[in-house]
């Protein structure tokens, strides 16, 4: 191969997430309720109980992104339109936020939006076992705590250590993840909705 084939290929190439390809992508939205006066609430889910995944937690609507999904942000205005049960015409984009990749098998694409009142829920029971809505003000007033969970490097028994310097005694890099909590009323957010709402509330202050 030539020096102008190598630069023929990377021309005009699109720069993406390495690996991207092999990871599920799913879209989330942060709902924005306007409530009288002009005043903001945030609106989150409690996960039906009988989902496989993080039964019972706190989360924003969204779910993975699909074929038939033209943008990122049509799987989020869908799978707040199915879980919720309301028309998709009653949520409105207003932007996207970070990427976000809480593992390498996952990636992330969060959004802002809010839903035009009047609205009535219809729950998705599958799904959603109820909803509530926190002002957004306690967001903006209030920092969340940070808890953090270290990362152990456990190499699988057949891994080539004589192939790397220092053999079974590389030094590997090691690391903590930094876990969010907000408690509002009797509500525990955390996780990955704990990360994004972070994220948003940042970029807003």
């Amino acid at each position: 191969m030539m020096i102008e084939e190598v630069k023929n290929k990377l021309k005009n190439r699109d720069i993406r997430i390495m690996g991207i390809e092999s990871m599920s992508k799913y879209a989330v939205l942060i709902p924005l309720i306007e409530e009288e006066k002009g005043s903001l609430s945030i609106l989150f889910e409690i996960r039906s109980r009988q989902l496989r995944r993080q039964p019972g937690e706190i989360s924003f609507p969204g779910g993975r992104i699909e074929s038939t999904d033209l943008q990122y942000q049509d799987a989020a205005i869908r799978e707040t339109s199915e879980e919720l049960g309301i028309e998709k015409e009653r949520i409105q984009i207003i932007n996207q936020l970070d990427t976000y990749i809480p593992s390498p098998r996952t990636v992330i694409y969060p959004f802002v939006g809010s839903i035009r009142r009047p609205f009535h829920p219809n729950l998705n029971p599958d799904e959603v076992e109820s909803i509530f809505t926190v002002p957004l003000h306690f967001f903006l007033q209030t920092e969340p705590e940070i808890y953090y969970i270290e990362l152990k490097i456990e190499p699988e028994e057949k891994f080539p250590f004589h192939h790397i310097p220092e053999g079974k005694n590389y030094p590997w890099r090691k690391g903590k993840i930094p876990k969010l909590f907000y408690y509002y009323e009797d509500k525990v957010i955390w996780g990955m909705t704990a990360q994004i709402l972070h994220h948003f509330i940042q970029i807003i202050r």
